[in-house]
């Protein structure tokens, strides 16, 4: 097979219930991103970094869900892109270039856990690891973007051990409770979330 035609299977793979699919859990984290700022800031005022870190697993949650019901190579590329651009058009009150560099650090990590396992296991222990795994290279890109590094050291790693767990808890966790929740109620028979449970 040509490249070409490996390229023209690779797009062929995802349906239009797919892409379909990826759209509207973008959407939904933009409007739900938008309902977040004002909590997020709420919590900063209250405990600082530490405790605004306690929700960052919600902002990723979408990409992985349409992963864990998808189950085909590209899923995070395509999700968290469409997610960044909705986003971006929305707006957002950490910037648009942060909409961009967070689906890209969250796009590639995702990518690489699921094809580490070969997009066979789709357990609670590989979920919780998508969750967790994706939080790192943000978190260092944010530091830089934002100037996290006048927290302090000590700051930093105890926020960034309070944001990995909450990638593992709201993201990973939740992404496993809400996408078997759906597959049981028979709303996503027609992805492999259904047939491979």
């Amino acid at each position: 097979m040509n490249k070409g035609n490996a390229g023209r299977t690779a797009f062929a793979a995802f349906t239009t219930m797919d892409i379909v699919l990826m759209a509207m859990l973008a959407a939904a984290n933009a409007v739900m991103t938008v309902y977040l700022s004002p909590v997020n800031q709420a919590l900063n005022s209250i405990g600082g970094p530490v405790l605004t870190s306690t929700i960052t697993g919600l902002y990723m949650i979408y990409g992985l869900l349409a992963y864990y019901i998808i189950r085909k190579p590209g899923t995070a590329v395509i999700t968290y892109s469409i997610g960044a651009v909705v986003q971006s058009f929305m707006g957002t009150a950490y910037g648009i270039v942060s909409c961009f560099a967070a689906a890209a650090c969250y796009m590639v990590i995702a990518e690489l856990i699921f094809a580490i396992f070969k997009y066979r296991n789709w357990g609670w222990p590989v979920m919780l690891l998508a969750g967790g795994a994706m939080v790192p290279i943000w978190f260092f890109v944010a530091a830089q973007m934002y100037g996290y590094t006048k927290w302090g050291m000590n700051i930093l790693l105890i926020a960034l051990v309070v944001r990995t767990l909450s990638g593992v808890v709201l993201c990973g966790l939740l992404t496993k409770l809400l996408g078997d929740a759906l597959a049981r109620s028979g709303l996503l028979r027609r992805f492999a979330v259904a047939s491979k449970g």
